[in-house]
């Protein structure tokens, strides 16, 4: 199974956090883990590899020349090598065909087999989306999607490498982002959805992407059955937590924390 991170040092714990909750699943075809970065020094390398620890885990350090995306939208909060993953298919080896790709501030709960055998049915990616239909609206006017595209969360993504090396137009999203560039808010996420929501599949939130404010939203609509933490711990395969509330500061805020704090206290490995 080929998993995929783009990160840099300074959130490096948190990536290793995420890849021993991997692979408390055994993968039958073990794990392939990609970084791909700027700033990883060798002996960052041979600190990740020893904090993992796993024969069945091999992972590969990719490193990437941010420069190729300085004319790119960065801030503190978007550095550039958020768009790496954007480039993923031309970034990686030519023999990795899909790879999962997930944001450094992720957990995983259960088996990810389900979802990396998903079929693609002829789409670049896979996704969930955070957003109802009227913030839908908003960001398809923003960006001038196609109606039918759905405004994604890129931390989760399942990606079609072989599909996307053979359509995917590198000058099309360059051109994207000089047109758009004072327009993105949330920079990597609103090129993939602009450039390929008609060619994403639409992944199920609460299982694939779930973070306490969607668990909130949903539970907060009457016409759904509310969803506690017994059955996100027998449901639920990724957690995400995205934004200012991250597990590890202070005055979390949230439920879905419980989750990170067994992870680190080793109770399933």
């Amino acid at each position: 199974m080929n998993i995929l991170f783009t990160v840099n040092r300074e959130y490096m714990e948190h990536v290793i956090d995420c890849i021993r909750s991997i692979i408390r699943f055994p993968s039958n075809d073990g794990y392939n883990v990609y970084i791909l970065h700027s700033d990883f020094q060798a002996q960052d390398q041979i600190y990740f590899m020893t904090q993992i620890g796993d024969k069945n885990t091999m992972v590969h350090f990719q490193f990437v020349d941010s420069s190729l995306f300085a004319s790119f939208p960065e801030s503190d909060r978007y550095p550039r090598l958020i768009y790496y993953r954007i480039f993923a298919a031309s970034l990686l080896p030519p023999d990795v065909d899909k790879v999962l790709y997930l944001d450094g501030d992720t957990i995983v709960i259960n088996p990810l087999e389900e979802l990396y055998k998903r079929d693609f049915e002829g789409n670049y990616f896979l996704a969930c989306t955070h957003v109802k239909k009227f913030l839908n609206k908003i960001n398809q006017y923003r960006l001038g999607m196609e109606e039918e595209s759905t405004y994604i969360n890129s931390g989760v993504m399942l990606m079609n490498l072989s599909e996307l090396r053979e359509k995917q137009n590198i000058k099309e999203v360059m051109s994207f982002v000089e047109k758009k560039r004072r327009y993105l808010t949330l920079p990597d996420q609103d090129i993939i959805t602009a450039l390929y929501g008609n060619k994403t599949g639409i992944l199920d939130t609460m299982k694939y992407n779930l973070s306490d404010r969607m668990l909130s939203f949903y539970n907060a609509d009457p016409s759904h059955k509310k969803i506690d933490l017994e059955w996100v711990r027998e449901n639920t395969v990724v957690i995400h937590y995205y934004g200012k509330q991250k597990p590890w500061k202070k005055n979390y805020l949230g439920i879905l924390d419980v989750f990170y704090r067994e992870m680190k206290d080793c109770r399933y490995i």
